[in-house]
């Protein structure tokens, strides 16, 4: 008995057998697949960001207990999560809500951009599972920090790319694995993104902040800023400061099948270029530029080296030759087309509806065998239940979520990366990448960043009158906080 007693909450989830009224419950890994599910079996999820996309989470993990709503803008949250879940106690602060409620086992982390790696690592030190939304940190530094985390503490964890889990991207590494299109050496991906305000200088003006909302909780680990509208909700995305912009809001989404069937890892070279980019934010439209390594061969394929092509704001790669006047490339969103020795393949957005070119092909296609798990409903609340199946598992045998942090952790590494590209693209370079010490090998100690400040543009007498300030930046020491955030002082540094 006394034995019993120090078994944990977090470990009896889903191991203890109890009876009940003279009836026995099983354990879940009994019991589950009979549609079942014990009282005991249930986790004690927290939601971190719940007003936008986190209640869309939180809504697919419903099979669960919702148990605490942390968010620093009440409005914003009320409109969903907190009149759905009246249960849940509420939070401002989650380190408050770490510190006061010890009933959780999991975290879901939908914030903006700059305020995922904190909550998370908070979260996996004290062995709580995290799932947090893509893309999965704001700098390569903390997407590193996340991974080894994890694996420190066994706890089971998802980035929230969605079509990670989808038929697509299973289908495009079958088909590439198995030789159909030959060795791949490009890659074209894009996105329509941004569908947000970018490109944009710092306002000039001050406003009041709104009573509901915490805005030091919000700025968090970043610089202080006073508050204005043009940031919050929604339009975080575009500040370098809160957000990675199109790349990196989309990226994690467009690039995952290419990371993943072509078993990608470090790129050893990056290039940007875009339209004007400044100080505060990212710019209208992007074009980056990856280079891979070869990597080790398939049974039925090679894996030569290999570039990737990344097109945002509007601008598309070249139309492959196969296509027809008036088919779409892709989807609406984006999509992209790998390019192989023997054939090619065209994907929309999340990996969805694959196939050959021409598209006739498709007719007499016979697919490979299916040699990936699948995961049903993904986009559907599959990709979350994933993840929570993986919660309940022992560590020591768990089956790891799809996008777990092993899988996205160097993945988003290649996303902020391109990120990285394009601010420093005035060194006017190409950038050489040393992966494992997170490091560009050819920035010099006389290497200087020249970014934008303010570029204003007015008519004075019928005459046009520009005016464009830059400032310079040390390269190497900038590089490396873009690389490695400093937060601001009273946060903790991971």
């Amino acid at each position: 008995m006394e034995k019993k007693k120090s078994i944990s909450r977090r470990n009896f989830i889903g191991t203890s057998a109890s009876a009940v009224a003279g009836m026995t419950i099983l354990p879940s890994k009994v019991i589950s697949g009979f549609g079942y599910k014990a009282p005991s079996d249930k986790l004690n999820i927290a939601g971190i960001g719940v007003g936008g996309m986190g209640h869309n989470n939180l809504r697919n993990m419903e099979t669960e207990n919702i148990v605490a709503l942390c968010d620093v803008d009440w409005k914003y949250a009320e409109r969903n999560s907190f009149i759905r879940w009246t249960q849940a106690r509420k939070y401002k602060d989650y380190r408050v809500m770490f510190e006061q409620q010890k009933d959780i086992d999991a975290v879901m982390i939908a914030t903006p951009d700059h305020s995922h790696a904190l909550p998370a690592v908070m979260a996996m030190r004290e062995g709580k599972h995290v799932y947090v939304q893509k893309p999965l940190t704001h700098s390569v530094y903390e997407s590193r920090i996340l991974r080894e985390t994890a694996n420190r503490y066994g706890v089971a964890t998802q980035m929230g790319n969605q079509g990670n889990s989808g038929e697509g991207i299973r289908q495009i590494c079958e088909w590439i694995w198995s030789g159909t299109i030959g060795e791949i050496t490009r890659v074209d991906a894009w996105t329509n993104r941004p569908i947000w305000p970018q490109g944009l200088e710092r306002p000039e003006k001050d406003q009041r902040v709104p009573k509901t909302l915490d805005w030091d909780l919000f700025i968090g680990p970043a610089k202080w800023r006073p508050y204005n509208e043009i940031y919050h909700p929604w339009n975080w995305r575009g500040w370098w400061d809160f957000g990675t912009g199109a790349l990196g809001d989309m990226a994690c989404h467009i690039l995952d099948p290419v990371f993943k069937a072509l078993k990608l890892e470090y790129p050893s070279s990056v290039q940007g270029s875009s339209t004007p980019v400044n100080t505060e934010s990212a710019p209208n439209a992007e074009f980056v530029k990856y280079e891979f390594p070869r990597r080790d061969n398939l049974p039925k394929v090679g894996m030569p080296e290999v570039t990737v092509h990344w097109y945002d704001g509007g601008l598309m790669p070249p139309r492959p030759d196969e296509l027809e006047g008036g088919e779409q490339m892709g989807d609406n969103d984006g999509g992209c087309v790998f390019y192989g020795t023997r054939g090619k393949i065209m994907c929309g957005t999340y990996g969805k509806n694959p196939t050959l070119l021409p598209t006739k092909e498709m007719t007499h296609f016979e697919q490979p065998e299916k040699s990936i798990r699948r995961i049903s409903n993904a986009l559907e609340g599959g990709h979350e239940q994933d993840w929570i199946r993986a919660c309940k598992e022992d560590k020591n045998a768990r089956l790891e979520a799809s996008s777990n942090f092993n899988y996205s952790g160097p993945l988003n590494e290649m996303v902020v990366m391109g990120v990285l590209a394009v601010r420093l693209q005035s060194l006017q370079k190409k950038l050489l990448w040393d992966g494992p010490n997170m490091r560009f090998t050819n920035i010099s100690p006389s290497d200087q960043i020249r970014v934008l400040t303010k570029d204003n543009f007015k008519i004075v007498n019928g005459d046009p009158r520009f005016q464009k300030d830059y400032t310079t930046l040390p390269a190497i020491e900038t590089t490396e906080e873009w690389i490695r955030h400093t937060y601001r002082q009273g946060w903790e540094q991971i």
